[in-house]
């Protein structure tokens, strides 16, 4: 089998800006934000949807690996905030970008999504079914958020593409791990809509349809699971922190990300973030990140990365790429 790199990348946010000073009205404060959650603004979709965003960013990554979207043989889109329930938010992106040629579909797994479906996407690659995938991670959370909640700081719009080829060199994905804990689905839940409780005047009226969150809970899991993932996948391949040249995670919150990276021994400064700008894209946040760390210091040839996430379900996914 041969392994699969990363030949293209791409990202979008849009460009309405809202800052912290918007939450003092539902008894958050700027300064509060900024400190316990690393947020100094979001993005937020007002006249777009999110194949609008995934496709945006689709576009740059396919550019960017100089392919055409002709090219594309499979669309994986990671989303919790699809166009509509049916069809997928996948197939909105192929008409939207004309990749006639490529087959769909979505996965759902939230803030987990982008590197579940990096992991499902590559294994058509590693046995030669498909040639060229498109990854997206993407999420227009502003339209599932209660902006009367305090809580309704975490989250922005955004989204990340990558573009999946096979490779023989020595590069590319060098290990993943994907891991479920149903324990813990009511820590982050979108209750109303679904045949659990199909859409009505009642669930509309109740709020059902927003996300709710038990933020201590997703702390707990996160410093606890994320850790032992880490270090477990690290030992199976043999390499320790040291040899991570930084981790490119999930943007929870400032505060589990200064945990996690204390409980596996790396600096902080090898951590790459950017909630200070965007808060929480949910599925777009490793994609984007990614990004712009590639496009901006870059990576050289040789240098490992660490990719860490923790979703609904509880779900959560480590990843090792070497450049």
């Amino acid at each position: 089998m041969k392994n699969v790199e990363i030949i293209g990348t791409g990202s979008y946010v849009p460009p309405h800006i809202r800052s912290n000073k918007f939450f003092e009205k539902v008894g958050s404060s700027d300064q509060w934000i900024k400190e316990k959650l690393g947020i100094h603004e979001r993005r937020i979709a007002l006249d777009e949807t999110t194949s609008d965003l995934a496709s945006k960013a689709a576009i740059e990554a396919i550019r960017d690996a100089n392919l055409s979207p002709a090219d594309i043989d499979l669309i994986v889109v990671a989303t919790a905030t699809p166009d509509r329930q049916a069809p997928s938010c996948a197939c909105f992106v192929q008409k939207k970008i004309n990749a006639a040629h490529a087959v769909a579909f979505d996965i759902s797994a939230v803030c987990s999504g982008a590197l579940y479906a990096v992991c499902t996407a590559m294994q058509f690659v590693k046995t030669g079914v498909y040639k060229n995938v498109l990854v997206i991670g993407a999420d227009t959370f502003s339209t599932i958020t209660d902006w009367s909640r305090r809580d309704s700081v975490f989250f922005g719009d955004g989204a990340g593409a990558i573009v999946l080829s096979g490779t023989n060199e020595d590069k590319g994905f060098i290990d993943f791990s994907m891991h479920t804990d149903s324990v813990g689905l009511d820590h982050f839940t979108i209750p109303g809509g679904g045949a659990e409780q199909p859409s009505s005047i009642q669930t509309v009226d109740s709020g059902s349809h927003f996300w709710q969150m038990d933020g201590q809970e997703i702390y707990k899991t996160a410093i606890d699971v994320l850790p032992k993932s880490i270090k477990k996948i690290l030992e199976k391949n043999k390499l320790t922190i040291e040899d991570i040249h930084c981790l490119l995670p999930h943007q929870p919150s400032i505060r589990i990300l200064k945990d996690i990276a204390s409980s596996i021994g790396m600096p902080f400064d090898r951590v790459k973030t950017n909630m200070d700008r965007y808060a929480n894209t949910s599925g777009g946040t490793i994609p984007i990140v990614l990004d712009e760390v590639r496009k901006g210091e870059g990576f050289n040839p040789g240098e490992i990365v660490l990719l860490a996430s923790i979703g609904a379900g509880m779900t959560w996914a480590t990843a090792l790429y070497k450049w």
